[in-house]
Protein backbone atom coordinates (compact mmCIF):
# COMPACT_ATOMS: atom_id res chain seq x y z
CA UNK A 1 0.00 0.00 0.00
CA UNK A 2 1.40 3.53 -0.85
CA UNK A 3 2.85 5.00 2.49
CA UNK A 4 0.57 7.52 4.01
CA UNK A 5 2.41 11.28 4.43
CA UNK A 6 1.55 14.43 3.05
CA UNK A 7 4.04 13.88 -0.53
CA UNK A 8 1.91 10.38 -1.45
CA UNK A 9 0.24 10.78 -4.33
CA UNK A 10 -3.81 10.91 -4.06
CA UNK A 11 -4.41 9.15 -7.02
CA UNK A 12 -1.86 6.26 -5.66
CA UNK A 13 -3.68 6.80 -2.09
CA UNK A 14 -7.31 6.15 -4.04
CA UNK A 15 -6.08 3.42 -6.01
CA UNK A 16 -4.61 1.27 -2.83
CA UNK A 17 -6.62 2.32 -0.02
CA UNK A 18 -9.82 0.59 0.75
CA UNK A 19 -12.35 4.03 1.80
CA UNK A 20 -9.77 6.48 -0.05
CA UNK A 21 -12.06 7.21 -2.43
CA UNK A 22 -15.17 8.07 -0.50
CA UNK A 23 -12.59 9.95 2.13
CA UNK A 24 -11.32 12.25 -1.19
CA UNK A 25 -14.60 12.85 -2.62
CA UNK A 26 -16.79 13.97 0.40
CA UNK A 27 -13.48 16.48 0.95
CA UNK A 28 -13.94 17.25 -2.70
CA UNK A 29 -10.03 16.15 -3.71
CA UNK A 30 -10.16 15.11 -7.34
CA UNK A 31 -8.37 11.80 -7.78
CA UNK A 32 -8.63 11.54 -11.36
CA UNK A 33 -7.93 14.68 -13.12
CA UNK A 34 -6.31 15.60 -10.10
CA UNK A 35 -4.54 12.70 -9.15
CA UNK A 36 -1.45 13.40 -9.64
CA UNK A 37 -1.14 15.91 -7.12
CA UNK A 38 0.44 15.25 -3.62
CA UNK A 39 -2.04 14.77 -0.69
CA UNK A 40 -0.23 18.26 0.56
CA UNK A 41 -1.28 20.21 -2.70
CA UNK A 42 -4.77 18.36 -3.15
CA UNK A 43 -5.21 19.58 0.54
CA UNK A 44 -4.01 23.03 0.35
CA UNK A 45 -6.36 23.22 -3.06
CA UNK A 46 -9.07 22.64 -0.80
CA UNK A 47 -8.71 24.59 2.20
CA UNK A 48 -8.34 21.85 4.36
CA UNK A 49 -5.45 21.10 7.08
CA UNK A 50 -3.39 18.30 5.65
CA UNK A 51 -3.19 16.14 8.77
CA UNK A 52 -6.44 16.01 9.27
CA UNK A 53 -7.05 14.22 5.83
CA UNK A 54 -4.24 11.89 6.70
CA UNK A 55 -5.92 11.09 10.50
CA UNK A 56 -9.07 9.84 8.32
CA UNK A 57 -6.40 7.86 5.93
CA UNK A 58 -4.72 6.34 9.12
CA UNK A 59 -7.59 5.32 10.24
CA UNK A 60 -8.62 3.50 7.46
CA UNK A 61 -5.47 2.16 7.16
CA UNK A 62 -5.62 0.14 10.43
CA UNK A 63 -9.08 -1.27 10.18
CA UNK A 64 -8.40 -2.47 6.39
CA UNK A 65 -8.63 -6.06 6.30
CA UNK A 66 -10.29 -6.66 9.42
CA UNK A 67 -13.30 -8.61 8.48
CA UNK A 68 -11.20 -10.91 5.93
CA UNK A 69 -10.25 -14.55 7.73
CA UNK A 70 -7.19 -14.77 8.82
CA UNK A 71 -5.61 -18.19 7.95
CA UNK A 72 -4.53 -18.12 4.08
CA UNK A 73 -6.74 -21.36 2.78
CA UNK A 74 -10.29 -19.35 4.17
CA UNK A 75 -8.72 -16.22 3.12
CA UNK A 76 -8.37 -17.65 -0.28
CA UNK A 77 -11.83 -18.68 -0.21
CA UNK A 78 -13.51 -15.20 0.61
CA UNK A 79 -11.36 -13.57 -2.11
CA UNK A 80 -12.92 -15.99 -4.47
CA UNK A 81 -16.62 -15.76 -3.20
CA UNK A 82 -16.37 -12.19 -1.81
CA UNK A 83 -14.78 -10.66 -4.17
CA UNK A 84 -14.32 -12.67 -7.77
CA UNK A 85 -17.85 -13.99 -8.00
CA UNK A 86 -18.98 -10.51 -6.92
CA UNK A 87 -17.19 -8.22 -9.35
CA UNK A 88 -18.29 -11.05 -12.15
CA UNK A 89 -21.57 -10.34 -11.39
CA UNK A 90 -21.74 -6.54 -10.66
CA UNK A 91 -20.15 -6.22 -14.13
CA UNK A 92 -22.74 -8.35 -15.82
CA UNK A 93 -25.40 -4.85 -14.92
CA UNK A 94 -23.19 -2.62 -14.64
CA UNK A 95 -22.22 -2.30 -18.49
CA UNK A 96 -25.53 -2.50 -20.10
CA UNK A 97 -26.79 -0.09 -17.56
CA UNK A 98 -24.03 2.35 -17.79
CA UNK A 99 -24.89 1.63 -22.04
CA UNK A 100 -28.44 2.69 -21.90
CA UNK A 101 -27.64 6.06 -20.04
CA UNK A 102 -25.29 6.78 -22.24
CA UNK A 103 -27.62 6.18 -24.92
CA UNK A 104 -30.29 8.20 -23.40
CA UNK A 105 -28.49 11.05 -21.77
CA UNK A 106 -25.90 10.90 -24.62
CA UNK A 107 -26.67 14.80 -25.17
CA UNK A 108 -26.35 15.76 -21.58
CA UNK A 109 -23.39 18.14 -20.53
CA UNK A 110 -22.26 15.50 -17.79
CA UNK A 111 -23.47 12.36 -19.54
CA UNK A 112 -20.70 10.01 -18.65
CA UNK A 113 -19.55 9.33 -22.42
CA UNK A 114 -17.07 6.54 -22.66
CA UNK A 115 -18.09 5.16 -19.28
CA UNK A 116 -19.34 2.13 -21.39
CA UNK A 117 -15.79 1.16 -22.95
CA UNK A 118 -14.00 1.82 -19.96
CA UNK A 119 -16.04 -0.93 -17.92
CA UNK A 120 -15.81 -3.23 -21.02
CA UNK A 121 -11.48 -2.90 -20.51
CA UNK A 122 -11.83 -2.81 -17.16
CA UNK A 123 -13.99 -6.29 -17.58
CA UNK A 124 -11.41 -7.77 -19.74
CA UNK A 125 -8.90 -7.27 -17.43
CA UNK A 126 -10.36 -8.78 -14.63
CA UNK A 127 -11.38 -11.86 -16.29
CA UNK A 128 -8.10 -12.30 -17.60
CA UNK A 129 -6.22 -11.81 -14.24
CA UNK A 130 -9.11 -13.36 -11.88
CA UNK A 131 -8.87 -16.87 -13.87
CA UNK A 132 -4.70 -16.41 -13.51
CA UNK A 133 -5.42 -16.21 -10.46
CA UNK A 134 -8.08 -19.20 -9.87
CA UNK A 135 -6.07 -21.13 -12.38
CA UNK A 136 -2.25 -20.86 -11.60
CA UNK A 137 -1.59 -18.91 -8.55
CA UNK A 138 -4.39 -19.84 -5.76
CA UNK A 139 -3.97 -23.52 -6.64
CA UNK A 140 0.52 -22.71 -5.99
CA UNK A 141 -0.34 -21.70 -2.50
CA UNK A 142 -3.34 -23.77 -1.67
CA UNK A 143 -0.31 -26.83 -2.08
CA UNK A 144 1.88 -24.19 0.43
CA UNK A 145 3.67 -22.44 -2.23
CA UNK A 146 6.92 -23.11 -4.57
CA UNK A 147 10.40 -21.24 -4.62
CA UNK A 148 9.25 -19.64 -8.19
CA UNK A 149 6.16 -18.31 -6.69
CA UNK A 150 6.99 -14.31 -6.52
CA UNK A 151 7.03 -14.44 -10.42
CA UNK A 152 2.78 -14.79 -11.24
CA UNK A 153 3.05 -12.87 -7.87
CA UNK A 154 5.02 -10.21 -9.43
CA UNK A 155 2.63 -10.34 -12.58
CA UNK A 156 -0.64 -10.20 -10.25
CA UNK A 157 0.78 -6.97 -8.96
CA UNK A 158 1.22 -5.55 -11.77
CA UNK A 159 -2.19 -6.19 -13.10
CA UNK A 160 -3.68 -4.30 -10.11
CA UNK A 161 -1.82 -1.12 -11.16
CA UNK A 162 -3.09 -1.43 -14.25
CA UNK A 163 -6.34 -1.88 -12.94
CA UNK A 164 -6.47 0.77 -10.31
CA UNK A 165 -5.36 2.54 -13.22
CA UNK A 166 -8.74 1.62 -15.13
CA UNK A 167 -10.24 2.65 -12.20
CA UNK A 168 -9.26 6.01 -12.17
CA UNK A 169 -10.82 6.32 -15.63
CA UNK A 170 -13.73 5.13 -14.88
CA UNK A 171 -13.98 7.76 -12.37
CA UNK A 172 -12.73 10.63 -14.66
CA UNK A 173 -16.12 9.77 -17.36
CA UNK A 174 -18.06 10.18 -14.37
CA UNK A 175 -16.67 13.05 -12.78
CA UNK A 176 -15.80 11.52 -9.57
CA UNK A 177 -19.13 9.77 -10.13
CA UNK A 178 -20.89 13.22 -8.93
CA UNK A 179 -24.81 12.89 -10.17
CA UNK A 180 -25.91 15.84 -12.05
CA UNK A 181 -29.12 17.72 -10.52
CA UNK A 182 -32.59 15.93 -11.33
CA UNK A 183 -30.65 12.70 -12.46
CA UNK A 184 -32.92 9.59 -13.33
CA UNK A 185 -33.54 6.49 -11.29
CA UNK A 186 -31.22 4.59 -13.38
CA UNK A 187 -28.51 7.16 -13.56
CA UNK A 188 -28.53 7.28 -9.95
CA UNK A 189 -28.53 3.00 -9.61
CA UNK A 190 -25.41 3.19 -11.99
CA UNK A 191 -23.35 5.57 -10.21
CA UNK A 192 -24.53 4.21 -6.39
CA UNK A 193 -23.69 0.70 -7.67
CA UNK A 194 -20.18 1.82 -9.27
CA UNK A 195 -19.40 3.40 -6.07
CA UNK A 196 -19.85 -0.15 -4.59
CA UNK A 197 -17.66 -2.11 -7.46
CA UNK A 198 -14.86 0.30 -7.25
CA UNK A 199 -14.48 0.35 -3.51
CA UNK A 200 -14.71 -3.80 -3.45
CA UNK A 201 -11.94 -3.77 -5.98
CA UNK A 202 -9.77 -1.43 -4.13
CA UNK A 203 -10.46 -4.07 -1.01
CA UNK A 204 -9.90 -6.95 -3.46
CA UNK A 205 -6.18 -6.17 -4.09
CA UNK A 206 -5.36 -4.59 -1.17
CA UNK A 207 -5.75 -7.76 0.55
CA UNK A 208 -4.16 -9.72 -1.96
CA UNK A 209 -1.06 -6.82 -2.10
CA UNK A 210 -0.56 -6.56 1.70
CA UNK A 211 -1.87 -10.00 3.06
CA UNK A 212 -2.16 -12.62 0.89
CA UNK A 213 1.03 -11.99 -1.28
CA UNK A 214 3.50 -11.53 1.26
CA UNK A 215 2.59 -14.83 3.34
CA UNK A 216 4.58 -16.58 -0.02
CA UNK A 217 6.44 -13.93 -1.11
CA UNK A 218 9.05 -14.19 2.40
CA UNK A 219 8.69 -18.03 2.27
CA UNK A 220 9.86 -18.07 -1.00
Amino acid sequence: MTELSPSAIVGDIAGTLPGAAEVFRRNGISFCCGGTLSLSEAAAKQGLAVEAVLDELRALAAGAGHDAPAETLPLIDHILTRYHETHRTEMDWLIPLAQKVETVHGDHDEAPLGLTQALIDLQDELESHMAKEEQVLFPMMRQGGHPMIVHPIGAMRHEHDHAAELLSRVEHVTNGLNLPEGACRSWTALYTGLAKFSEDLVTHMHLENTVLFPRFETAA
